[in-house]
């Protein structure tokens, strides 16, 4: 459905004011395409909930540099074995048609991208590292933990900077339950990746 089918209209245009005009040239909320998505240039984050772009805040550098350490961890171990890939954000993951999330870590095991130049549909372990604020909490504590349960991800890790904890919750029927929950001087192990663990000191010592 493109915007012509939209009739709208914009402020008048005035210097320093926002360019209203540039919103027209994209589809009103909720009738975003899968397409349209994937098309959209920005040096913003930004997933696909529902028909609707949500726009993330961009990472810091002690986030990103957590996300490189997990990474690392998590590919070391998959790779030497050839248990599939471990990837990293940016990458629309396709949770189901009208949604797609970027997990800062995912693994995807062997065979399941049938095309890689296509987002994957679903993963098999996804990572989220919290970032500060309450909607951001928000959005990984709950809102993802019900939208990858939903997706059927087999396994989540919720790793918590704030609290510096890291909680493993496995798939259950519909809903994950908590596997473990660990703090500095623990090791945060894998249900799905016999054998994976992290060290919930060295993973936060990462981004300082």
């Amino acid at each position: 459905m493109s915007t012509a089918d939209f009739p709208m209209t914009a402020p008048p245009m005035q210097r320093d004011a926002p360019a209203w005009n540039i919103a027209l040239l994209f589809p009103p909320q909720g009738h975003w395409s899968e397409e349209e998505y994937l098309a959209l240039g920005t040096n913003r984050l930004v997933e696909l909930v529902d028909g609707c772009v949500d726009v993330l805040p961009m990472p810091t550098v002690f986030h990103q540099l957590i996300v490189k350490y997990l990474h690392r961890m998590l590919d070391d171990f998959v790779t030497p074995l050839a248990l599939g890939l471990a990837l990293f954000a940016p990458l629309p993951v396709r949770l189901w048609p009208l949604q797609m999330r970027e997990p800062d870590v995912l693994f995807l095991r062997s065979g399941r991208i049938r095309n890689n130049k296509k987002p994957p549909d679903g993963a098999d372990l996804v990572m989220e590292v919290v970032s500060e604020g309450a909607e951001n909490r928000e959005r990984d504590l709950e809102t993802k933990r019900r939208e990858y349960a939903k997706a059927r991800i087999p396994e989540y890790w919720i790793v918590d900077p704030e609290f510096e904890t890291i909680t493993v919750l496995t798939l259950a029927g519909e809903e994950y339950q908590v596997h473990g929950e660990y703090r500095p001087g623990q090791q945060a192990s894998s249900v799905l990746l016999p054998g994976f663990a992290v060290d919930v000191t060295a993973t936060f010592a990462a981004g300082k």
